[in-house]
């Protein structure tokens, strides 16, 4: 007969089991609410708040005397918290009609979805940067978990002026090209944002609760940024350049426009343009500056800087005697000239005067590979000049180590040799200077929110030539625009002296030169107490750039002059011989 079971065993061992599991219940309620009572809370909370975004006003870039080149101006955003949609597709459809942005484009920042650190997603953008009157519309709907609020949108009244020193931003008012991107961070300030706890029941979803958790942390606004740049000449220089360039189906072309005393880069333009308001709807290559990143072989302008070099090495004098051969042959290449000599010496000025390429190349040789090289460096010729714009090309000159054997031809006459139009700009300047070069730059100040001023730090200057020698070499570059049959007597501004250069460079394009011509013109005015310098480049594919340069260098500084109510010294250029 089987063995009963003990009752008051199975009482004994059911009592022990339940007191365990009660044991059990009870350190988990203790663990929860002595131990991790602060984590379930926070996660409680966490899931409660709501953060939204303050947009820090973007600091406005204005010209030299504060007329407004870019700023912002109020706009909205409209944002959703997916949490709160009802009805995604509904909601998509509705925002559609509004907006313009597609719906397959809306629904999925619509739908429930979670962060990447696992908290579920409470705010997400729709649209930016839209026009109020879209944004009241968007509120009038009455969406369920949309919402619309106060935003900025980058304005550039001028269109495409100054466009490419300006530069664009995106969406979220960051910098992306330009002075917008190379200064964004003292342009675009620091965003704050506000957080602040909702209800969950129906009665107040999505609602701030009345004394709930609420934290704010203020946007700080960004800076302003003060220009070198005259409002009124750069639209003047860039409507000449653009007609020029138009007139000879140019590829690309820029001027600049500089305070010889100063390093103020007073205009800078470029061609072609396209609208910084409309950024996208144009070309990298449309938005690239070209007298910052486009280098050239700049040709003949370059053979100011041999003479240049030479005066104040002492090989040569203003009225030297510089015997000119038919050609020279340097290497395995055979130079000559475009002009023919009446006979076989020349003086300085008339080397100018006529371009002449042996005649240069002799007074190189005089003066020696070496020195050419330091001068180069010394004019800032193969360094960038930090003016500002993000990108900005270096150029390249060689030592003499690296020359070939026809270098000391091409070297002189500015081929084998990458510079960009500011550079050669810049060095001009220093020669009306009285041999001082200046660092242009385009930045003038920056203005605090709070409006104070803070000028920028004045440019790194260093003496290349003497004074002297500076004006004597000034004074030889007239002979360009007076002398007769000159190369540059398109260039001469009626009532002025004007002292310049003209020049034909070549573009390199993937190691080789490609076909077609950069015509060149870089001059002062008035000569005998320059104020101003301005170099026009232009490359045209049919070589026929030349035509361009001299006449928008006129056009250019004929307005600049008149603009700064600069007059006429009354006095008359010298005389000059081609032939001693």
């Amino acid at each position: 007969m089987p063995r009963l079971a003990d009752p008051a065993r199975r009482v004994r061992a059911a009592t022990t089991l339940v007191l365990a599991l009660f044991l059990m219940v009870a350190l988990k309620l203790v663990a929860i609410q002595v131990t991790d009572a602060k984590a379930y809370a926070a996660k409680g909370l966490a899931d409660r708040l709501h953060e939204v975004p303050l947009v820090a006003p973007r600091g406005s870039i204005v010209d030299r005397v504060g007329a407004v080149l870019a700023t912002t101006v109020e706009a909205r955003y409209v944002y959703a918290d997916p949490v709160d949609v009802k009805n995604p597709d509904h909601t998509a459809e509705q925002l559609y009609q509004v907006l313009g942005v597609p719906k397959s484009e809306l629904l999925p920042k619509l739908k429930r979805h979670v962060r990447a650190d696992g908290i579920e997603q409470r705010f997400v953008y729709l649209a930016r940067g839209i026009d109020i009157a879209k944004g009241d519309r968007v509120a009038a709907l009455n969406l369920s978990g949309i919402g619309v609020r106060r935003d900025e949108r980058r304005m550039v009244p001028g269109n495409d002026l100054a466009a490419n020193l300006i530069g664009f931003t995106n969406q979220d008012l960051t910098g992306l090209d330009g002075l917008e991107s190379s200064y964004n961070d003292l342009l675009h300030g620091e965003d704050g944002k506000r957080t602040f706890e909702v209800g969950q029941e129906a009665a107040n979803l999505g609602h701030e609760i009345p004394g709930g958790y609420h934290e704010e942390q203020p946007a700080r606004p960004g800076s302003s940024l003060q220009l070198t740049i005259d409002r009124d000449l750069q639209y003047e220089v860039q409507r000449i350049l653009a007609t020029r360039m138009a007139e000879v189906k140019a590829i690309f072309g820029c001027a600049v426009v500089l305070d010889v005393k100063t390093g103020e880069v007073l205009a800078q333009a470029s061609y072609p343009v396209f609208n910084a308001a409309d950024p996208f709807s144009s070309t990298a290559t449309d938005r690239g500056d070209c007298a910052t990143g486009k280098p050239v072989d700049p040709g003949s302008v370059h053979k100011a800087i041999v003479i240049g070099a030479a005066l104040q090495e002492g090989v040569i004098t203003a009225d030297s005697a510089i015997p000119v051969t038919t050609t020279v042959r340097k290497g395995d290449t055979t130079y000559s000239d475009t002009h023919w000599h009446e006979k076989n010496k020349m003086t300085v000025p008339g080397i100018l005067a006529y371009s002449s390429n042996v005649g240069t190349i002799a007074i190189a040789d005089r003066l020696g590979a070496q020195k050419l090289y330091e001068y180069q460096r010394r004019f800032g010729l193969g360094a960038s000049t930090m003016e500002g714009l993000p990108g900005e090309a270096a150029g390249l000159v060689q030592p003499p180590k690296n020359w070939s054997g026809s270098s000391a031809g091409s070297i002189p006459i500015g081929m084998g040799v990458s510079v960009t139009p500011l550079q050669m700009t810049a060095a001009y300047a220093a020669i009306a200077n009285d041999g001082v070069w200046v660092r242009p730059h385009l930045v003038k100040a920056t203005i605090a929110p709070d409006g104070r001023v803070t000028p920028a730090t004045a440019p790194p200057t260093r003496q290349v030539l003497s004074a002297a020698n500076a004006r004597s070499l000034t004074t030889m570059l007239e002979a360009v625009t007076t002398v007769p049959d000159a190369t540059g007597l398109s260039a001469a501004v009626p009532g002025y002296r004007v002292a310049g250069k003209t020049g034909t460079g070549k573009v390199v394009k993937d190691g080789r030169y490609a076909s077609g011509e950069v015509a060149s013109f870089v001059g002062l005015a008035p000569a005998d107490a320059p104020r101003y310098a301005i170099g026009v480049f232009a490359y045209t594919p049919g070589g026929n750039g030349g035509a361009v340069a001299g006449p928008a260098f006129k056009d250019m500084m004929t307005f600049t002059l008149a603009h700064f109510l600069v007059p006429p010294t009354g006095t008359k250029p010298p005389k000059f011989r081609v032939y001693p």
